[in-house]
């Protein structure tokens, strides 16, 4: 899964359109009210006294960037004088998303706001934060199960063979007989915890709270979903066998699975920082203030304005789409108070 991710011809190397011209949608591309809900969150922060003015806006897995110039947007409207004093920053390890990422920012805010860049968060220091990400957990390589046997490759051909043991006690410590279990969470929350001294992180992601018992790997290739083992001599009903080549799809396509938010949240409170909130997407839009500012909206626009981004909004809450499918989930760390 790195490989066909984040070689140097993996797919986020080398594909980078998402939404209607790609291969799939994100809360991003479906409306900007994703990231001012996100604004008004970090808003509710300061007003709370937890984060301070000088604090680092950080998005990670940015793609173009998108995300952060929205939650920028909305800070700029609903507080201008805070560009003056905070920071903002990508950690993003490719070069030319970089590239793309400044341009972007140029073209939409000139000058007024100065991007900064990290590859990753072994390269930050930071003593206060809010930090952002969207769907970025199902794409951290993964190791998949099947009660003692784990898959491994052989060529395109898959097959299970003996589990590796460190594998074996995550798959113990949160019963996960079958699925997947994600690599890298350890060192992730490790890392964040280790760099910043203060920290609020929100992140949004498909999932479940705990294992589901079965697979969830699976392929996006344009708007089209492959589950993984339908590609292969391993599918359980081979009436569900699809006739497309895997090795035609390794790395010209998105490969993901279900976040086991479980194993997520477990991560974190064993690098130190608390679990401050989990919930549907739904719910933590809406909690954050996306209703209040839809109205803000409505009162400020035309009618025709305002009924096109309520129904781009209604793909992020409706239930059928990505409202409880999606969860959000929030830690904070402050290491003044977890030291003493």
């Amino acid at each position: 899964m790195t490989e066909w991710l984040y070689s140097e011809d993996g797919y986020y190397a080398t594909h980078k359109d998402i939404g209607k011209s790609g291969d799939f949608y994100t809360a991003v591309s479906s409306s900007m009210f994703f990231g001012g809900s996100i604004a008004n969150k970090f808003m509710n922060s300061l007003k709370e006294g937890y984060l301070s003015p000088t604090s680092t806006i950080i998005e990670i897995g940015a793609h173009k960037g998108y995300l952060l110039a929205d939650v920028i947007q909305f800070i700029y409207t609903l507080k201008p004088e805070l560009l003056k004093t905070l920071t903002f920053m990508i950690v993003e390890p490719f070069e030319q998303n970089q590239k793309g990422q400044l341009e972007y920012f140029q073209n939409s805010f000139g000058d007024s706001v100065k991007l900064l860049h990290v590859k990753s968060l072994d390269e930050l220091t930071c003593k206060e934060a809010f930090i952002i990400a969207n769907e970025i957990f199902d794409a951290f390589s993964c190791e998949v199960v099947y009660d003692d046997k784990m898959l491994y490759m052989n060529g395109h051909e898959p097959e299970f063979k003996t589990i590796d043991l460190d594998v074996k006690r995550l798959t113990q410590r949160y019963n996960i007989s079958k699925g997947e279990v994600g690599i890298g969470y350890e060192k992730f929350a490790i890392d964040m915890c280790n760099h910043i001294k203060k920290f609020e992180f929100v992140t949004f992601d498909y999932g479940d709270k705990q294992a589901r018992d079965d697979f969830s790997l699976r392929i996006y290739n344009k708007h089209k979903v492959y589950p993984f083992f339908a590609l292969t001599n391993l599918v359980e009903d081979k009436e569900l066998k699809e006739d497309v080549k895997l090795s035609s799809l390794y790395a010209k396509s998105d490969i993901t699975y279900d976040v086991n938010f479980e194993h997520l949240i477990g991560a974190f409170k064993e690098s130190g920082a608390i679990l401050h909130s989990y919930s549907s997407q739904m719910k933590a839009l809406i909690e954050f203030g996306l209703i209040d500012l839809l109205e803000t909206m409505k009162k400020n626009s035309t009618q025709e304005s305002y009924q096109a981004e309520l129904n781009r909004v209604k793909t992020l809450i409706d239930p059928s789409f990505m409202g409880e499918r999606f969860k959000m989930v929030c830690f904070r760390k402050d290491r003044n108070e977890t030291d003493s």
